[in-house]
């Protein structure tokens, strides 16, 4: 669905303001599908407006960092904001959970978390998330892991907050933490669940994954007697009793926006993951209502939001001109 409207203003020569709307719409292209003659899905589609504009402007192929690199929404969306992902990609917990509005500081680390299914009998991860339509249970979840004490590391401190459909993001604070540690997620379906390991030999990210694996351990406790649990149990549905932490990383240190293209941003997006990059540039993040980042997203609601802003910004940058 639609990601991210972006809107830029810069000052001209002419002291006069241009506007600039960036509309991406995320995983548009898609892959083809057999039964629609190896077509995608946005081939078939009859999608009139989009012919037009495609009609009337420009068309092209992008590699958002370089050919043949498929990219993550993280990396691909920094690209597109001008940030090389080769030199200042440090992991996308970070992103997850400052936008799931979990403030960062250096030296935190912070984790895309899945809430998933365990088999507690073998250790298999048998779904890598628990239920795609879980609003009404993810913020119920997250407020009882908010706070954990991680067992054998009392100067450590975990915030726990919901982003979106069977994500939260996890945040740790404490001395001695880094982000050079693999998560605990398998990836895929019907496979064990991982320890987290460090990637270097430092002392820091051998201790960063004792925390990380205590952590894990600590959050399983609480999920397997929570009601919610007990109560999806009993209905025979998958359990949430597990969350697995991958994408290790720090909050980034870059130039914002403004510095590395003179130009203001705001962006609407409520995916999590985006909102979150963008506050790393220190980009304006606007809320529309009804916006989810799912298929039911209230689309005319960011539009008309984002074209707020740039009115706002214009109308702004004219009253000060004028004074």
């Amino acid at each position: 669905g639609i990601r991210l409207f972006l809107a830029v203003s810069a000052m001209t020569r002419a002291c006069q303001q241009e506007k600039v709307l960036l509309l991406v719409i995320d995983g548009l292209g898609d892959v083809t599908i057999p039964a629609f003659g190896d077509r995608t899905p946005l081939e078939v589609a009859h999608v009139p407006t989009m012919d037009a504009i495609a009609a009337a402007g420009l068309n092209g192929l992008m590699d958002p960092v370089e050919p043949g690199l498929a990219c993550g929404s993280d990396t691909a969306h920094m690209s597109i904001f001008g940030y090389d992902p080769r030199s200042y990609y440090r992991g996308r917990g970070a992103f997850e959970s400052m936008g799931a509005g979990i403030p960062m500081s250096p030296g935190d680390i912070a984790f895309k978390c899945n809430f998933a299914t365990l088999n507690t009998a073998t250790g298999i991860v048998e779904k890598r998330r628990a239920d795609r339509n879980f609003e009404h249970l993810g913020p119920t979840l997250c407020e009882a892991l908010d706070g954990l004490q991680i067992p054998g590391f009392p100067q450590h401190a975990v915030s726990v907050k919901y982003a979106t459909e069977h994500r939260c993001g996890v945040v740790v604070r404490g001395p001695g933490l880094c982000d050079a540690v693999e998560g605990t997620d398998p990836l895929k379906d019907n496979l064990p669940l991982l320890r987290a390991a460090p990637l270097d030999d430092s002392a820091e990210a051998q201790h960063t994954a004792a925390v990380v694996n205590a952590l894990s351990d600590a959050i399983r406790a609480v999920l397997e007697q929570h009601p919610i649990n007990k109560e999806r149990e009993a209905q025979g549905l998958n359990m949430a009793n597990v969350v697995l932490l991958r994408g290790c990383g720090c909050r980034i240190k870059v130039p914002s926006f403004q510095q590395m293209h003179h130009m203001r941003a705001c962006l609407v997006a409520p995916t999590k993951i985006i909102a979150g990059l963008g506050m790393s540039f220190d980009i304006d993040r606007i809320e529309a209502p009804g916006a989810t980042g799912y298929y039911n997203s209230a689309f005319h609601n960011k539009a008309e939001t984002i074209c707020n802003a740039l009115i706002g910004t214009a109308a702004a940058a004219a009253a000060a001109a004028a004074a």
